[in-house]
């Protein structure tokens, strides 16, 4: 399966069309639109999310509610584009007629090198297309990823572990419908509710200052059979592709899998995961450091990743820059921006690690057909109980 991406954040819509969706799978535009609605919300979104009403229109590849097998189309209309039909144009408008041009690149964006890369004078080139509006679409493919997971018993849940310093301590939930359940309920998305109430502090102390934080958001995955990915060839390797998922969204500057980093702290004795075995679930493991996988390959442990955000780069107390135009130093111009994003990066991040175990699943189990895939994994579980 794969996926591409059209669109600017202040354009008319965002689009995406998903390739070898298998057929036979139910997906309905209120499985999409579930999915949407959850990136909007979130303690610390700025005033684009009271404008912004995201819904999908889905304009191919399903009949009658069930997928074709045939490439699908998702569009999603951006409803401020009313306001920005001149500044946006596609025809050819007069130079004195462009408004709002941004010769002043911010710290932090793609701004200047995508500037210098493909020799735009005006930045707003730029900036409309490595917004992270673009994540909009790409939630959308992932909420298609997970339908086809779910038909599967595959369970993905994505929640927040720390804001601005401050980390969830207590989080001894007894399943993940009750992870879910919580952090829904929580505006920060976090399960820890006394952490919540001083993320929530530190996000208006952030706001107050005209200042942003960033943090730390947390995917897992249960269910997943025994084997998938590969250890053959370094690009078949799905710890790998989610990795790489996870530093592709927008602010995102690390991944780690199980412990992660804590393991170059500890030695190898703490570190690896014991194997053990019962006549009821065959092999499994005793704990879950590596956090799901072992040579790329799941190994039917639960799949955990977390991924780091940075602070939001587009600040209401702009930093120093300089003018391409002019090269006098100035304050960098402010596009309308969050405080926090971290909550709503969470429903990316498990956007985007769905479609890598969807699409990595699909290719390993039968491509075309979600009832032979079906087969397929279930006669793959078996095997493992019994091996």
């Amino acid at each position: 399966m794969r996926y591409l991406t059209a669109g600017e954040s202040h354009g008319p819509q965002l689009t995406t069309i998903l390739e070898g969706v298998p057929a036979g799978l139910t997906l309905l535009a209120e499985h999409i639109n579930t999915e949407l609605a959850r990136r909007q919300k979130g303690y610390g979104r700025g005033r684009r999310m009271q404008i912004e009403k995201d819904e999908v229109n889905i304009l191919s590849g399903v009949r009658h509610g069930k997928t074709l097998g045939s490439p699908i189309t998702l569009v999603v209309e951006n409803r401020d584009w009313k306001h920005w039909t001149k500044i946006m144009a596609i025809e050819p408008v007069e130079e004195e007629e462009v408004k709002r041009k941004v010769s002043r690149p911010r710290p932090g964006h793609a701004d200047l090198n995508g500037a210098i890369k493909y020799g735009h004078r005006d930045m707003r080139n730029v900036l409309e297309r490595s917004s992270a509006r673009e994540t909009t679409v790409r939630v959308a493919a992932g909420a298609v990823a997970k339908r086809i997971l779910a038909e599967l018993g595959i369970q993905v849940v994505g929640h927040v572990l720390e804001i601005g310093g401050v980390r969830a301590q207590h989080l001894s939930y007894s399943s993940l419908e009750e992870l879910q359940r919580v952090t829904e309920e929580s505006p920060v998305r976090c399960f820890d509710q006394e952490a919540a109430v001083k993320m929530m502090e530190a996000i208006d102390e952030a706001k107050k200052n005209g200042d942003s934080i960033g943090g730390i958001v947390e995917v897992i995955v249960e269910g997943v059979p025994v084997g998938v990915g590969s250890y053959v060839h370094y690009d078949r390797k799905l710890d790998a592709k989610i990795a790489a998922a996870i530093v592709s969204i927008n602010a995102f500057k690390g991944v780690e899998f199980g412990i992660g980093f804590e393991a170059a702290r500890r030695p190898g004795s703490e570190v690896h995961d014991e194997i053990i075995w019962n006549d009821t679930e065959g092999f499994k493991r005793r704990t879950n450091r590596a956090g799901g996988f072992e040579g790329g390959m799941t190994t039917g442990m639960p799949i955990i990743v977390r991924g780091v955000m940075k602070p939001i780069p587009t600040l209401y107390k702009p930093l120093q820059s300089v003018d391409i135009d002019t090269k006098e130093p100035f304050a960098a111009s402010i596009e309308r921006s969050d405080s926090c994003a971290v909550p709503a990066a969470s429903v990316v991040a498990e956007a985007v690690v769905a479609w890598e175990i969807a699409s990595a699943i699909v290719d390993q189990f039968g491509q075309d057909r979600m009832d032979v895939i079906k087969e397929n994994v279930e006669n793959m579980r078996r095997y493992a109980r019994e091996f």
